[in-house]
């Protein structure tokens, strides 16, 4: 009875070894099984756009400075009553700024004195003229008796030579008179532009507003002495209307070419990031700049800013529209640029199932990878969406049956995302390859194959990447 005992035991012990080695070779046999990631095909708008930054601009600023030296005394008052300052609403006339005047009162007097003195010099001068066209009168007349008597025994030869010689001399004096009259006049036009000058430089003592707007920047403070002479100092900055704002966008050479006035903008903006705001393309300026040999163009994108939420100054991510596609059929771009690892079971065009992975010729090894890089996908290193080149042929895999299967397509244009595609076997609803994660395949049921749940799995070599969003093969699904 002992004997028999001992023989089951032996047997089983045998048995369950077996069973265990059984176990351990189909498990080596099987390897990893592949699990692949996959996405829907699904109708979507899909924009194509060229990303760029920028910074909001009034569309009319306006510096006031000051035209006369001195010392800042005191600000004017706004709509609402209050001393300018930042942000402070006007219209135009109002005060912005007083400049201490006392010397250009000074001035202004003494502009006024000259005035007058070249005014009385001028009546004097006309007073001299009087007397002046008397004397030559007498002289005429004295003359004209000299002539008509000549030198005789009735007028002596000196008497004779001497009538003469004060006609002459009146008939110059009076030249003489007409000039001093000229001289005058001319001292009164220059006394008298002296004093518009005095009264011009006392108007500008007061800095008024030129146009309705908004203060952006107060540069002075009360107490402070403006210095003009080369330069007019500023002292305001006035944004003349908020509601119509420009951005000024860097657009890379590159680029340019794809940017046309009338182009529709959205942007974005770091202070209300959950709303988008739409525009246009104003402007292309000319005058390119250089920085580090990048050469790059301001373009002007206008918009609308009726609410005010638009503060000048803010950095604004811009989006030029490049292309459309309404209801487009689209993948991630991920699905493009994802192949096969050479161990996957692919079918073929009979449906004839293969070991290793036969790619059609063109396809997604070379040509999809080349079509999403084109395309501007989530992986390029520039981040720029394209907007497509004519169509382009990429491959895609689905599943069937678990066995890939790659489907021709024709890539239409990307937003950096998604990319549109066409194709006689393309249809909504249908799932293609992004990525692929291997799963180790279980030994026996909730048992991790031996191995301890607390140590960190190599990944073979055989895989194309470990777990999360996909491997090397397909990283970057969505």
């Amino acid at each position: 009875m002992g004997r028999f005992i001992r023989w089951l035991v032996i047997l089983a012990i045998v048995g369950g070894a077996c069973a265990f080695g059984y176990k351990q070779f189909k498990s080596r046999a099987d390897g990893d099984r592949p699990n692949y990631m996959t996405s829907p095909i699904r109708r979507s708008d899909l924009v194509s756009f060229i990303p760029a930054t920028g910074t909001i601009e009034p569309e009319d600023l306006i510096d006031v400075g000051a035209q006369v030296a001195g010392r800042i005394i005191e600000f004017g008052k706004d709509e609402d009553g209050k001393e300018i300052d930042y942000g402070s609403r006007l219209k135009k006339g109002m005060i912005l700024a007083r400049i201490d005047d006392s010397t250009y009162k000074s001035q202004l007097k003494m502009s006024e004195a000259s005035l007058n003195s070249a005014k009385a010099n001028l009546a004097r001068s006309e007073a001299d003229m009087g007397q002046l066209k008397a004397k030559l009168n007498q002289a005429q007349r004295d003359w004209e008796r000299a002539q008509r008597l000549g030198p005789s025994d009735a007028l002596a030869q000196s008497s004779y030579d001497a009538y003469k010689s004060a006609y002459e001399s009146a008939q110059a004096n009076l030249e003489v008179g007409k000039a001093a009259i000229k001289q005058a006049e001319a001292q009164v036009t220059q006394s008298q532009a002296q004093l518009d000058l005095a009264r011009q430089n006392m108007g500008y003592c007061t800095i008024l507003s030129p146009v309705d707007g908004v203060i952006i920047d107060r540069r002075v403070n009360i107490g402070q002495t403006v210095v003009a002479s080369l330069n007019a100092p500023s002292l305001f900055l006035i944004a003349k209307d908020l509601r119509q704002v420009q951005i000024w966008v860097a657009v890379n050479e590159a680029d340019i070419g794809s940017i046309h006035v009338g182009q529709p903008v959205t942007f974005k903006v770091s202070a209300l990031p959950n709303e988008q705001f739409h525009g246009k393309v104003g402007k292309i300026r000319l005058n390119a700049s250089m920085t580090q040999n990048v050469v790059t163009y301001t373009v002007e994108v206008l918009t609308d800013n009726s609410d005010g939420r638009l503060l000048p100054y803010l950095t604004a991510d811009v989006q030029f529209e490049t292309a459309r596609a309404d209801e487009a059929l689209v993948i991630p771009n991920a699905a493009l640029r994802w192949t096969p690892p050479a161990t996957a079971q692919v079918a073929s065009a009979d449906n004839t199932t293969s070991a290793t992975a036969r790619r059609p010729r063109g396809g997604a090894g070379r040509e999809g990878r080349q079509a999403g890089q084109r395309q501007g996908g989530a992986g390029s290193s520039s981040g720029r969406a394209g907007g497509g080149r004519g169509g382009s042929i990429g491959t895609i895999w689905t599943l069937e049956n678990d066995q890939l299967k790659p489907v021709r397509v024709r890539v239409g244009i990307t937003d950096g995302i998604d990319t549109a595609v066409s194709g006689r076997e393309v249809a909504e609803g249908m799932n293609v390859v992004t990525g692929i994660q291997m799963v180790q395949a279980a030994s026996t049921a909730g048992s991790t194959g031996g191995a301890s749940p607390f140590v960190p799995q190599i990944p073979r070599r055989g895989g194309s990447g470990g777990g999360g969003r996909g491997g090397s093969s397909g990283g970057g699904g969505r």
